[in-house]
């Protein structure tokens, strides 16, 4: 069988200088398994959530590669029908709540909006599924909540309305990009058992965009590591944290903080590993260069 998302081959640049920024990156999913996305700050994790979604900023060009979505391929779709195919399979959780919600609008039109607009649901239907999904999310008075404005809620109750949000229409994708990052350490423990609950009794697949291992070890079956946009690690969790092969992953795994030992003194990774990842990816550019 083969897998639900597959991402084969892509490489996407900066429209000015022609830069890569996304280099040859190759992954799949199947069907309820979770990849975790793994690296510093700019390695290129959210760029691959978003070329997926086909929301790359306008500065960005996928150049070469294909994602293969339940079959079909999008990259060969035509825009309009690519979005149609998106919107009914696949769905974000963003990383900022409070960005990501319309500050000027409602929470009910903004959970009902795309099963009525995009999946032709009738404002009625949508409501009642709306008001599932908030006690679903363990959301007390969702009534309440869907008349409310976004800044009459707290973070974890926003972030939590937009997981319901991303769950209305059960996608079979969810893109979440790093969602517990604004979060504090309580309600982000809640967070990502929320997420993964979903997930599971659902059954999604779900590409999760994170910089701390910690919490790919609680949701994620997989993991690649990245960095300057180029893979540079694939492996199972269990595999990756018995021991990593890339000497990259080995050290962010050894400046990850214990929270079994809170005296412990951080690990900063070493400036000769930077160095030789970066030069990794610079020889990896230049054998791309001479193919084309």
């Amino acid at each position: 069988m083969s897998a639900f998302l597959t991402v084969g081959n892509l490489s996407a640049v900066l429209r000015g200088n022609r830069q890569r920024v996304l280099r040859s990156v190759s992954f799949s999913i199947d069907t309820g398994e979770v990849l975790g996305l793994v690296g510093e700050s700019g390695a290129g994790k959210s760029m691959i959530g978003k070329a997926i979604l086909g929301i790359l900023p306008s500065a960005i060009e996928i150049i070469e590669g294909e994602i293969v979505l339940d079959g079909q391929d999008l990259q060969t779709m035509l825009p309009a029908d690519r979005r149609r195919l998106i919107g009914a399979t696949a769905a974000l959780i963003p990383q900022d709540p409070l960005t990501a919600l319309n500050p000027s609008r409602r929470i009910e039109p903004q959970i009902t909006n795309r099963l009525v607009d995009i999946l032709g649901w009738s404002k009625a239907d949508a409501r009642v599924r709306a008001l599932e999904l908030l006690n679903e999310v363990h959301i007390d008075n969702p009534e309440r909540v869907m008349a409310s404005y976004p800044h009459e809620l707290s973070g974890g109750m926003r972030q939590r309305v937009l997981i319901a949000s991303a769950f209305a229409a059960n996608p079979k994708l969810v893109v979440a990009d790093e969602p517990t990052t604004a979060l504090d350490v309580t309600v982000q423990k809640q967070i990502l058992r929320l997420i993964r609950d979903l997930q599971q009794r659902h059954a999604t697949a779900m590409v999760f965009v994170t910089h701390d291992l910690g919490v790919v070890s609680k949701v994620c079956q997989r993991l690649s590591v990245l960095y300057g946009g180029k893979f540079v690690e694939n492996a199972s969790v269990p595999d990756f944290f018995a021991g990593p092969t890339h000497a990259y992953s080995r050290a962010l795994l050894a400046a990850t903080p214990k929270y079994t030992d809170p005296d412990a003194s951080l690990v900063p990774v070493d400036e000769a590993v930077i160095e030789a990842v970066a030069a990794e990816v610079a020889a990896a550019d230049e054998e791309w260069r001479h193919a084309r």
